[in-house]
């Protein structure tokens, strides 16, 4: 039995998930359930750990930028919390996804 939704506050920029708006400065308002927050918090923890390999990536001079596969993930993990966001959110995220673009650029791809 999935349990009921709760209001959350999601920070793409720092890959938090709040449950009170007062926390930190927030971008997006979303109703998920404690499985969906679960999900979110698993592709947040999965960018957090490609920066990492990014980072080690960066002092290897010779690998190019473009061809980096973590960069590829990160990217594709980017998309899927927006497209989370998108299904969860309110409105005014729903608006905001659709005025930056970024589901329509990746699936035209």
């Amino acid at each position: 039995m999935d349990s009921e939704k709760q209001t959350y506050y999601i920070s793409i920029g720092a890959g938090e998930i709040f449950s009170t708006p007062s926390a930190s400065p927030w971008q997006f308002k979303i109703s998920a359930t404690d499985k969906e927050i679960q999900q979110l918090r698993q592709i947040f923890n999965a960018n957090y750990d490609n920066s990492i390999a990014d980072f080690a990536r960066a002092h290897i001079p010779v690998m190019e930028y473009h061809n980096d596969p973590t960069n590829d993930r990160y990217d594709q993990n980017l998309i899927r919390i927006y497209e989370m966001i998108y299904q969860l959110g309110d409105q005014e995220a729903k608006d905001h996804i659709d005025s930056i673009g970024i589901l329509e650029d990746f699936t035209s791809k």
